[in-house]
């Protein structure tokens, strides 16, 4: 196995191309091409965890937090991102990271916040727009069905609960071919009319290589016409923060001592508890600011996130309470998923989870 077999494994889970457009993701350290000696899973990748790393025989590390975000002009190990690099390059370790797009996969930073908060019913709480393609080409009637299938087989036509999903309108296709033409059907320099069915399809835009592929290897003509179009909708299922309900309705008060123990938080950040029973609860794990008004506007009766600032709490406005439960604190469990997901497609090689503690925030 290399290293690029674990980064198809984790592109299923959590496909880079729904990453935000200022992120670093993807194999940041490293030849992809290496044969796999084993995995360490982390938050952020430090020293320490590069250390803890060739001390299990891991030659690639699997961080959530991008240790190069930033531009790096100069490697010299004056800062610690520099050292981690160094570190890493000297002993053959590579870092592949995921951030946002863990963040905005069905399975990832926010579901898992849910699942340790035991939430029901759930849905994205932020959808993505321009997520979500469609495809629309013109097949000679007889061989319709055959491209059709391919289309569904390549992951084309998913809707939600739904596969197969197509729409198809019968005419006349004409073309006529000039001296270097080669055409299935009709001749060269004569003008042809073939009745066709034109099929239309929405597919997820990170599998949109092997849709194309599979409509050019079935599609009977020389010439393919096709046309891709980017939609507006909102992808239902990609998306930041999430929604979730409580089996029982709680207490602020008990809500907050819940959330506390239920992720480990030192202590917790609010807003003004405003006397309103705790049933609906957004989340939405590392800097969530940007998502209060979403969170108002959905109807739920906290916030659960991190990194608020002072007049951040005013935009709570006696609807919502908000609670900063720490960075750190409201993504820890995102290695912990990672590592599951991964041990369950890798099993002859050893997926470790980091036992080091990288939370630079410290409480008195």
């Amino acid at each position: 196995m290399t290293i690029q077999d674990v980064i198809h494994h984790l592109e299923e889970f959590s496909p880079l191309a729904y990453a935000e457009d200022f992120d670093n993701v993807g194999l940041l350290v490293g030849n992809k091409n290496e044969k796999l000696t084993g995995i360490l899973v982390t938050l952020d990748t430090l020293e320490e965890v590069v250390d803890e790393a060739i001390q299990n025989n891991c030659n690639l590390i699997v961080s959530f937090h991008p240790i190069i975000f930033k531009g790096l002009k100069k490697i010299t190990g004056k800062s610690y991102v520099e050292r981690v690099v160094i570190k890493a390059i000297k002993n053959d370790i590579a870092i592949f990271s995921m951030h946002t797009a863990l963040d905005n996969a069905q399975k990832g930073v926010n579901d898992m916040i849910c699942n340790q908060l035991q939430l029901n019913n759930r849905s994205v709480l932020i959808p993505q727009k321009k997520t979500i393609n469609k495809l629309t080409t013109f097949v000679p009637k007889e061989q319709a069905e055959n491209v059709r299938q391919a289309l569904f087989k390549a992951g084309a036509g998913n809707i939600g609960n739904y596969s197969n999903c197509s729409f198809n309108t019968e005419g006349i296709g004409t073309y006529k071919g000039n001296e270097d033409a080669n055409p299935t059907i009709g001749k060269k320099g004569e003008i042809h009319q073939e009745a066709e069915i034109q099929i239309s399809v929405t597919f997820a835009k990170h599998i949109q290589a092997q849709v194309l592929n599979a409509l050019f290897k079935t599609h009977p003509y020389e010439e393919v016409a096709y046309e891709i179009v980017i939609l507006e909708n909102n992808n239902q299922h990609i998306g930041m923060g999430m929604l979730g309900e409580l089996e029982n309705a709680m207490s602020e008060a008990d809500f907050l001592k819940y959330l506390k123990t239920k992720m480990q938080a030192s202590c917790i950040r609010h807003s003004n508890l405003i006397d309103k029973p705790i049933k609906k609860v957004a989340v939405l794990g590392g800097s969530g600011s940007f998502a209060i008004s979403a969170a108002k506007d959905s109807g739920a009766d906290v916030l659960v996130t991190s990194d608020l600032k002072y007049h951040d709490f005013f935009a709570a406005e006696n609807r919502i309470v908000l609670a900063d439960i720490g960075h750190y604190e409201s993504e820890q469990y995102t290695k912990n998923g990672l590592v599951a997901h991964l041990t369950k497609k890798i099993t002859n090689f050893a997926v470790v989870l980091s036992k080091t503690n990288t939370n630079p925030v410290q409480y008195f």
